[in-house]
């Protein structure tokens, strides 16, 4: 999962084409991220989204010799955005490239024969460079396949989504991940479209819909592919599995911190945090097992960009940084 510069329905549509390099690897909430994690120089750290590498190169910094830093990213485009090692090194010994979806995490970290960590961060969403790259299918600036994988090696596309997926499966995913005003309408024109249109390109499937598009066009489709995305990725699955895994790995006193930017992924974050579980409180009234939370709300609030930032980067406005810290149990 990229992470340069992330980006939410809201302000996709008006993101100049071209871009420097420079801009889109930007890491958002940079000094408040690293900040939070509280960074111990000998610690183990692990980035769950190393995309272009900001944030990781920021933890870096305050790495001793003796400190690692695992980072994770199913992207296999990322890896060329590794740090160079210390005294003109090619590489950095200290940092681990894992080309995987971060919901693996305990599962690669003790690969490399690591059970614990001191610090945990996630920095959600797709970059800028995935946008930019036409041939992806996450741009609606563009004209390309409708495909929207962050990992090549998967099988899902958009095109199968919206080529194979009943109607209520459509509804549902527009409406839960989209928040597409007309998610009804919009799955059943696709239904009855997709029998005599082909939909397997960006165009073909905007052009198909065009009857249908609620308000501004630009962002009623950044909604559309902002649902698609989310379900070929499974995102909010991923997600919800590697927050499951966070309090186990932490060691006391050890943090994480995640970046989201969008609603669904918030309350995924601030809940866990608040319970340190999914599970569904037992409702038996003789039965009083709460379970215990490990983890220690730090940001009371979520910490959202500076004016500032937002400015130099208007990507940043849409996202929310949550903190929390693993505690001793007495």
């Amino acid at each position: 999962m990229g992470k340069h510069n992330k980006i939410s329905a809201d302000n996709l549509s008006t993101r100049p084409v071209n871009e420097s390099a420079a801009e889109y690897h930007i890491p958002v909430l940079l000094t408040e991220t690293v900040e939070g994690l509280r960074i111990n120089p000998d610690g183990v750290y692990v980035d769950c989204t190393f995309g272009g590498g900001g944030h990781s190169k920021a933890v870096l910094a305050q790495l001793s010799e003796k400190g690692k830093l695992i980072v994770f990213d199913q992207d296999e485009d990322t890896r060329k955005n590794l740090p160079a090692g210390q005294a003109g090194l090619p590489d950095d010994d200290r940092v681990v490239f894992v080309p995987h979806n971060f919901r693996h995490l305990k599962r690669f970290l003790r690969l490399h024969h690591i059970t614990s960590v001191d610090g945990i961060m996630a920095d959600l969403g797709v970059s800028s460079h995935q946008f930019d790259e036409a041939e992806r299918g996450f741009s609606i600036r563009f004209d390309a396949a409708l495909d929207m994988r962050m990992d090549q090696r998967q099988a899902l596309t958009a095109f199968d989504v919206v080529n194979t997926y009943t109607e209520q499966q459509l509804h549902k995913l527009f409406e839960q991940y989209g928040e597409v005003t007309n998610a009804k309408t919009l799955a059943k024109t696709i239904v009855q479209v997709r029998s005599s249109t082909s939909l397997k390109t960006i165009e073909s499937f905007k052009n198909a819909l065009r009857e249908i598009v609620k308000g501004n066009p630009n962002k009623y489709f950044a909604q559309v592919f902002q649902a698609l995305r989310i379900e070929v990725n499974d995102e909010l699955g991923a997600l919800r599995e590697m927050l499951e895994q966070v309090p186990a790995l932490l060691k006391p006193g050890g943090r994480v911190a995640i970046i989201t930017f969008h609603s669904l992924e918030d309350r995924l974050v601030k809940n866990f945090f608040r319970r340190g579980t999914f599970d569904e409180p037992d409702t038996n009234p003789f039965i009083n097992d709460e379970p215990v939370n490990t983890l220690k709300i730090i940001t009371k609030k979520p910490v959202v960009a500076s004016d500032k930032e937002m400015k130099q980067n208007s990507r940043s406005r849409s996202a929310k940084l949550r903190v929390a810290e693993k505690v001793m149990l007495v």
